[in-house]
């Protein structure tokens, strides 16, 4: 089957159970993830951004959680950045990335547009184009993850499956679609993942470029722009990233997060967790030291005293005293007056990062960590080398993932909130996805 055939002939039911089951998932946590980024500082000034720059056109979306209506490559880029300011988001370990930040608001965005235009998506139309995106974007990132000797962020594969979805909904035939992917690929800004880590802001993983560059690809294609062949699509040495599409999944690689920092931290923060299971009067008060043992990646996020909410969620120290200190890292940790909350900052002083080479020798095929607590009454408790919590050998159970949209999304209030998590719940019967979906489009008291 090649690539085409997939994206023309895929219907959502032809996937196994599994497979469903995670991108529901996903589309829910990602909603999620930008109902907790609504009113933060990268979304609304990406908002402010889309509505000067980017007026309605032709193609017009609503701005999620805003309700303005923008051109749809406005909508991308807003859609894009909001999904990627807090770093919550589900990822994927062959690609080293993430994919839905990128595909779900372009596609969200496209579905709107259309559905203004009077063309209704259905729920299973939705979830299809989805799939299709989840599926082709992870692959895309693989092959160039195996092809490029640089790390790039992830808006440098995810437009590929943002293209891939974005044609079924439009309907391309095959020379369309092969220029709309070398668009979207030639354009792609293969961004240096690792100058991001050093040095954080808003640009984060990139995935506003890739909504953005995956939508307006299509565009360009529409209007009879060439630009086929995507290498990584067509070129020998990546074919065998696509030769059995539509029969193995990687989508069912992907893993979610508990919590809305770097991966790269998240196995600490589980380490953290597991020590205060087994010793539950553990306490900040009671810590004089922690040393954290981890891969070079991870040990180049440090971030004992971050200045802004980009630096503490490409962080390590920080959250993992959060967690410590208040017990829990949810969106109010990682923004706003809590990045300078002493009682959080003191113990992030008192936390060591270092590399140790045995963890890093199994990166990136698993992210590992191991803590050593040395407390204040000399007592030294040591964790297991120990893998995050979400990975699918952990995988978070439906319920952690409900609650973790419970809480990322309570300030749409408790009523929207389970009125939106109803929505997504019952998409595959809905005839019209966006009628469905109104209340994401809707705007939130900031």
């Amino acid at each position: 089957m090649s690539l085409f055939e997939f994206c023309r002939d895929f219907d959502f039911l032809n996937a196994p159970p599994k497979t469903r089951a995670i991108v529901q998932d996903s589309l829910l946590d990602i909603v999620g993830v930008m109902a907790g980024a609504a009113n933060n500082d990268t979304t609304v000034a990406i908002r402010r951004f889309a509505e000067l720059h980017y007026p309605a056109g032709a193609y017009s979306s609503r701005l999620i959680f805003a309700g303005q209506r923008v051109n749809v490559l406005g909508a991308a880029w807003a859609g894009g950045f909001s999904a990627d300011s807090l770093d919550a988001h589900e990822g994927h370990f062959k690609s080293k990335g993430h994919a839905g930040a990128s595909v779900v608001p372009a596609v969200l965005a496209l579905a709107d547009a259309l559905h203004h235009q009077g063309k209704s998506i259905s729920g299973h139309e939705l979830l299809t184009a989805l799939c299709i995106g989840y599926e082709t974007a992870l692959r895309a990132g693989s092959a160039l993850m195996a092809t490029s000797p640089t790390y790039h962020a992830s808006g440098g594969f995810s437009a590929m499956g943002v293209v891939c979805a974005g044609a079924r909904l439009l309907g391309f035939d095959e020379p369309t679609f092969r220029h709309a992917l070398g668009i979207a690929e030639y354009f792609s800004a293969r961004c240096p993942m690792m100058r991001l880590i050093h040095a954080p802001t808003m640009l984060r993983d990139a995935h506003g470029s890739g909504a953005f560059t995956g939508l307006n690809a299509l565009f360009m294609a529409r209007e009879g722009i060439t630009g086929a062949p995507a290498e990584t699509v067509e070129d020998a040495t990546v074919a065998e990233y696509w030769t059995d599409i539509g029969k193995r999944w990687e989508i069912d690689s992907q893993y979610f997060k508990p919590w809305p920092v770097c991966r790269w931290a998240q196995p600490s923060l589980t380490a953290m967790l597991e020590l205060q299971r087994e010793h539950p009067l553990l306490s900040a008060d009671a810590i004089e030291t922690v040393r954290v043992e981890t891969f070079y990646e991870s040990m180049c996020l440090q971030g004992h005293t971050p200045s802004d909410a980009d630096q503490a969620q490409y962080a390590l120290a920080f959250p993992l005293a959060a967690l410590i200190v208040r017990g829990k890292v949810g969106p109010e940790e990682v923004t706003g007056a809590a990045i300078f909350a002493e009682d959080i900052r003191a113990l992030s002083r008192r936390i060591e990062v270092v590399e140790a080479a045995d963890i890093s020798a199994r990166f990136p095929e698993q992210i590992l960590s191991r803590l050593t607590l040395t407390l204040k009454n000399g007592d030294v408790l040591v964790s297991p080398i120990t893998a995050a919590r979400g990975d699918p050998e952990t995988a978070l159970s439906a319920e952690e993932l409900s609650e973790k949209f419970d809480l990322f999304a309570r300030g749409l209030g408790d009523e929207r909130s389970a009125a939106v998590k109803a929505a997504i719940s019952t998409i595959a019967q809905s005839s019209c996805a966006i009628t469905s979906l109104e209340r994401v489009f809707q705007p939130t008291n900031p």
